[in-house]
């Protein structure tokens, strides 16, 4: 995938206003918007365009003009890309992993003394998803205190936990159970807007991301394969092309390039309940069910992103800039 330089992102976002990015969002099948490169005959063009993501293609004939999005708007070039619906990751019953999996997984759901990032971990009431890296508070007129990174879906289901729950490693569909297999305690969540609750264009979600207290003798700062985080990226300086890594609970380690920034992308949590997220990544699919809460770093590790949806064809993904002041951590 092409790079775009900061200048051709920015010429993009200009074009991306919330006008245009809700005039799109209402036409039928759209699920996101985001800044990418526009491709032809399914190959990068090294174009930047505003790519729109629908749940599936249809002929221009088929469609009503209402839903026909424009070739280009004010002078940016559009892009249709059809990515079905994105849903968070967690563990479901095991589907056919190996065409994503560079190495073996199943070590991953097992329980572990101390938690490294990678491994299996879940709140008592879902199924598992994967513990992203352990961090540390922000604070420094504080002792510091040491978090399993997740998501909000996996760490605090979906908004329903309540602070001081336990978390437990594997989670409880890999055989999780408390008090035995408790290793961390819920600390923070960031509450995430759902339909239908509330309209989906009032949504201000940026993460869905949570915290778990633990003890740093029972959590280890290194990721599975990965090893140690070296810092983190801001979100400006993640780029369209960027190469990514992350070990995750169900598909292990995997890479992935990003295809989309900045983008706004409808997200089904299931129970009749979607969620809208603003300023996320989209990657070329290297996750599946289970996988979600994983860190995702460059290849100088560096973290990026938090993982915690995807389709057939995109894994989507958190901003760190946004998931490290919100949540007030760091890693380093």
């Amino acid at each position: 995938m092409p790079h775009l330089s900061k200048h051709e992102i920015e010429k993009v976002k200009k074009v991306k206003t919330k006008k245009n990015e809700a005039d799109f969002l209402r036409k039928k099948n759209v699920v996101g918007v985001g800044v990418g490169v526009k491709l032809k005959d399914g190959k990068p063009t090294g174009k930047p365009a505003l790519v729109t993501f629908v749940t599936s293609k249809k002929p221009l004939e088929s469609l009503d003009k209402e839903d026909v999005v424009p070739e280009e708007v004010d002078g940016v070039e559009t892009d249709v890309v059809e990515i079905g619906m994105p849903t968070v990751q967690i563990g479901l019953e095991e589907g056919n992993t190996d065409t994503l999996r560079t190495l073996p997984s199943n070590e991953l759901k097992v329980k572990i003394r101390p938690v490294k990032g990678g491994w299996s971990v879940g709140h008592p009431n879902i199924t598992a998803g994967t513990a992203g890296a352990v961090v540390f508070n922000k604070d420094e007129t504080n002792p510091a205190k040491y978090y399993i990174l997740s998501n909000n879906h996996v760490l605090a289901n979906s908004n329903d936990a309540k602070i001081g729950d336990p978390i437990l490693q594997p989670g409880p569909i890999d055989g999780g159970s408390a008090p035995d297999d408790q290793v961390a305690s819920l600390s923070r969540f960031i509450p995430i807007d759902f339909t239908p609750d509330k309209p989906a264009e009032e949504h201000e979600n940026l993460v869905d991301a949570a915290i778990a207290e633990g003890s740093l003798q029972e959590l280890d700062r290194e990721v599975y394969w990965t090893g140690y985080i070296k810092g983190w990226v801001k979100k400006e300086e993640v780029e369209v092309g960027m190469l990514l890594k992350k070990t995750g609970r169900t598909t292990g380690y995997t890479t992935a390039e990003v295809l989309t920034v900045d983008a706004t992308i409808d997200v089904n949590f299931g129970n009749n309940r979607v969620a809208r997220f603003d300023e996320q990544i989209l990657t070329t699919p290297f996750s599946q069910g289970g996988d979600s809460g994983s860190l995702v770093t460059d290849y100088e590790n560096r973290a990026v992103g938090l993982l915690f949806a995807g389709s057939p064809e995109v894994t989507v993904l958190n901003q760190i800039e946004h998931v490290r002041d919100l949540l007030r951590i760091d890693f380093v």
